[in-house]
């Protein structure tokens, strides 16, 4: 059965995975989630992530990232919001990129220049359609 919303599973299951604190989480591989992987790593919400190849499609594996002791043990990422979706787009200009927390969190925007935060595609003067909000 094929998939309507892939980004959205992707968050899902990460959001899944760090409420009962796994270490990893693996998924199906596309080319824009290891994008935006890509982008939760540089900001410091994850820690890592690789493509394991394996038959008939690849693997996304992304390693999640806590922080405190044992007993205290939290996750970096509070929360995760799916914005545009199959059924309803939201596309942005340059100007109208949403801030998450007043800059405490990042949106993450698919441009003509690639997956990016927010603050990148503001800095970089281009809009384009928000996929989600991590914070």
């Amino acid at each position: 059965m094929s998939m309507s919303d892939p980004i959205a599973d992707m968050l899902t299951r990460i959001r899944n995975a760090q409420m009962r604190e796994h270490k990893t989480v693996s998924m199906p591989h596309s080319n824009v989630k290891a994008a935006i992987a890509e982008v939760l790593q540089k900001e410091g919400y994850i820690q890592a992530f690789k493509v394991l190849p394996e038959k008939p499609q690849a693997v996304l594996q992304v390693t999640l990232k806590y922080v405190g002791g044992r007993r205290d043990r939290r996750s970096v990422i509070t929360g995760l919001e799916r914005i545009s979706r199959p059924g309803r787009r939201v596309y942005v200009g340059k100007g109208d990129i949403p801030w998450v927390l007043s800059g405490m969190g990042v949106s993450i925007v698919t441009t003509s220049k690639g997956i990016m935060t927010g603050q990148q595609a503001r800095r970089l003067g281009v809009g384009g359609e928000v996929l989600c909000k991590v914070w």
